[in-house]
């Protein structure tokens, strides 16, 4: 494992990548840094980047976590234009090792060791030990992971799947009429199609479109967040509530189909800017609302990740081990 330091450490979705840093077995993760995707025209680019304005020598090892299924070499992101040859890169930057897995999957890997600090509790009890635990996380996609315990010494196996494409089902009359919109738009009505910062962006249109009100330019979900806590817009603040519902069952529907008494966790970008308003949103009463499985989910405990360096690096860390 020696001759995998220094390490590279990546953790790339659709509008940012975060980097850092690990330099020994025994160091932390330091020289953590955030780039626009947008500002660069490759992935190797925004790292060479990244080496050259913190001025570190080239690693001897890369593990990146990527907004993306790793099904091969060749990785082509689904919320951003940037392509890479996975080979072809690490010859490129002079790697003895590169690994590159799915972005959730690397912060499945660090669920484990984020402190409790950097956990607000939406419900529940306490975790169940040695116990799968589910991940999922709005962003600029909609990431969907789980880690399942290998033995009962801390060894852990982390999920590699899609789940954010599972077809999304409504649970009231005006939340198929929204599905049924956003299906004449886009086909497939996906959960990411609306639990996402792009589907908090259809979700309002769409609910305009119910109530016949002229249709407008959002900037993005942080514009509807704005509206909706700062300004109490009704339209914003349904839109957000109607996001926190169907993320409730989502989630719980996840919850059950890996049987997670280890908890649920909250990842990705959106939730976190909604903290002190969504805790009493109507997201954990349709978690729970599973008929006959209403009490198998009312004791497992869901967290809110709210860290302000990506855990995701320390994932990707271990991904190398």
């Amino acid at each position: 494992m020696a001759d995998t330091f220094p390490r590279l450490l990546g953790d790339v979705g659709g509008t940012n990548a975060r980097f850092g840093w690990q330099a020994s077995p025994q160091s932390g993760i330091d020289h953590v840094l955030v780039l626009p995707c947008a500002a660069h025209e490759t992935l190797e680019a925004a790292i060479r980047q990244y080496l050259n304005l913190k001025q570190l020598p080239r690693p001897a090892a890369c593990a990146l976590g990527i907004a993306n299924p790793i099904t091969g070499d060749v990785v082509r992101m689904t919320n951003h234009h940037w392509s890479f040859s996975i080979s072809e890169m690490q010859n490129s930057l002079g790697l003895k090792r590169l690994n590159v897995i799915n972005d959730f999957t690397a912060l499945a890997l660090a669920l484990p060791s984020i402190p409790s600090e950097n956990l607000i509790q939406v419900g529940g009890q306490s975790a169940q030990a040695f116990s799968p635990k589910a991940l999922i996380g709005p962003g600029t996609g909609l990431g969907v992971s789980g880690l399942l315990p290998t033995d009962q010494n801390d060894h852990w196996m982390a999920i590699a799947g899609e789940g954010g494409h599972t077809t999304l089902a409504a649970q009231t009359e005006t939340e198929y009429r929204v599905i049924e919109i956003i299906r004449q738009r886009y086909g497939h009505v996906s959960a990411e199609r609306v639990l996402s910062g792009p589907g908090l962006v259809d979700l309002y249109l769409a609910l305009r479109q119910l109530q016949k009100q002229a249709p407008i330019e959002v900037a993005g979900a942080a514009e509807i967040t704005a509206w909706a806590l700062q300004d109490k817009d009704p339209l914003a603040s349904q839109s957000i509530e109607m996001f926190a519902g169907f993320l409730g069952s989502v989630a719980g529907d996840l919850a059950l189909t890996l049987g997670a008494r280890g908890g649920v966790y909250i990842g990705g970008g959106v939730v976190p800017r909604w903290l002190g308003w969504f805790e009493t949103s109507s997201f954990r009463a349709r978690f729970e609302a599973k008929g006959r499985f209403s009490a198998y989910l009312k004791d497992i405990p869901v967290w809110i990740i709210n860290a302000a360096e990506s855990p995701a690096l320390l994932g990707a860390a271990r991904s190398l081990q």
